[in-house]
């Protein structure tokens, strides 16, 4: 069973490796899920929303939310944030009966990445 939590931030980057107009300062709201593969325990969950809400928040949100992505990330495609973000999750959103499976990024309503377990 997949659960899904959404989140949203907005950000400036400027894509310093790349040869168009995103080469430019410009910024985004971007929309991120995270993606958890389990099966649901005694109490009928695989984990809490909560839980998750406050994880991302922790270790992505507030480090992302409002900044200049290019002080975190060297190339922050949305590509690079998608990893990024599974990595950072990864130890952190598991347990016996549930662990991280994707992150998706979309850089707009239109345009995605989703960077999996499969992926690593």
């Amino acid at each position: 069973m997949l659960l899904k939590k959404e989140f949203t931030f907005d950000a400036a980057h400027n894509l310093i490796k790349y040869h168009g107009k995103c080469e430019r300062l410009h910024g985004h709201t971007y929309r991120m899920s995270v993606v958890i593969k389990g099966v649901p325990d005694e109490e009928g969950m695989i984990v809490d929303f909560l839980e998750i809400k406050r994880i991302v928040n922790e270790e992505i949100i507030s480090k992302f939310d409002h900044a200049y992505l290019n002080d975190i990330l060297g190339q922050p495609s949305a590509e690079n944030v998608a990893r990024f973000s599974f990595e950072k999750l990864d130890p952190l959103i598991c347990g016996k009966n549930y662990a991280l499976h994707q992150v998706e990024v979309w850089e707009s309503p239109s345009s995605s990445v989703i960077f999996g377990r499969d992926d690593l």
